[in-house]
């Protein structure tokens, strides 16, 4: 189970990249100027990769006032491919990277459904309300107005809702009142020939975790069967998948990431989403759900899929084996 007390507690203490001791910014700023001239990949790397969000915000600050330069451009020019991608990713603050990964996830041919709902469905409300004016101050756009138009009827509905989601905090609190009326519209919902979709958007939008996992188990006691085997057999489509997917990042954030890390090895915006986008929040518990699925760990499975400068940043992320 996933309750919202221990998403509060992961922030900083469940995740592998830490406060760098001993930070100093300028002597990071010269090492890196140095390292740029002199084409040093491997200390880029290592200086990157071994600061924190808030320090890494603050090199980029004083590089600006040594050089009157943007970090971001110098390193892309430095840099190439997958790697490039990555060292860029850690230059963005975790709000920025979100609203990268949902509009790289809608540009182009097609939609990546998936992307989009790894990160709504595994980000708080007032994290979403950043994620949306950074979408705005980045690409000039709303980010309503692109989910609205690059999805359909209730996918629609359902990504507009946790994008907007207000939820109702009951930690501390059971409302044995509310857990019952959820339960009973829920099984409404799906108990005649015409399924209505309406209650499981607003009520999986709307309520927190704690209180959520409290109606699913109770909801498959009445049913008999898993949530899991409910959404496959009551809808369909990337509705179906986004309620799969929500529904599962409610009970276990971290094992839907450890799974969908353990289908997507091949690709590196994927990985470099996860391993970027968790590193300070939850990675440790990632670890822990994929060595589960995998018998094997995940940072001995990174070092067989990926080679060179690409392998040792995401080793330093990942930060250690799980024996």
């Amino acid at each position: 189970m996933n309750p919202l007390w221990l998403q509060e507690m992961w922030w900083g203490t469940l995740g592998t990249v830490r406060p760098f001791p001993g930070f100093d910014a300028d002597k990071d700023v010269r090492d890196i100027q140095i390292a740029v001239e002199k084409k040093d990949v491997a200390t880029l790397v290592r200086i990157l990769t071994n600061r924190n969000n808030a320090q890494r915000q603050q090199i980029a600050e004083s590089f600006h006032k040594a050089s009157q330069k943007d970090l971001s451009p110098v390193l892309k020019k430095a840099l190439s491919g997958p790697l490039q991608e990555l060292m860029l990713a850690l230059l963005m603050t975790p709000v920025q990277f979100d609203a990268h990964r949902l509009r790289q996830a809608m540009e182009g041919m097609g939609t990546d459904e998936e992307g989009l709902l790894e990160v709504l469905c595994t980000r708080t409300g007032p994290h979403l309300k950043e994620v949306m004016l950074a979408y705005k101050q980045m690409f000039g756009r709303y980010l309503e107005k692109d989910l609205e138009s690059e999805t359909s009827k209730d996918f629609t509905k359902l990504v507009l809702g946790l994008v907007m989601k207000e939820e109702r905090n009951t930690r501390g609190l059971i409302d044995y009142h509310l857990i019952g009326e959820d339960v009973k519209a829920l099984a409404a919902a799906i108990g005649s020939k015409k399924i209505n979709s309406a209650p499981w958007i607003q009520i999986l939008t709307l309520r927190d975790p704690d209180h959520l996992n409290r109606v699913f188990q109770r909801l498959e006691m009445l049913k008999g069967e898993t949530m899991e085997k409910m959404v496959q057999s009551n809808f369909s489509g990337d509705f179906r998948l986004g309620l799969r997917i929500l529904v599962c990042c409610i009970q276990n954030t971290p094992l839907y990431l450890a799974q969908r890390l353990q289908g997507s090895l091949k690709k590196s915006s994927i990985v470099r989403g996860i391993m970027v986008g968790r590193s300070e929040d939850d990675l440790l518990c990632v670890r822990r759900e994929f060595k589960k699925l995998n018998n094997t760990s995940l940072y001995s499975t990174i070092q067989k899929e990926f080679k060179g400068d690409l392998q040792e940043a995401l080793l330093a992320l990942c930060r250690s084996e799980d024996l």
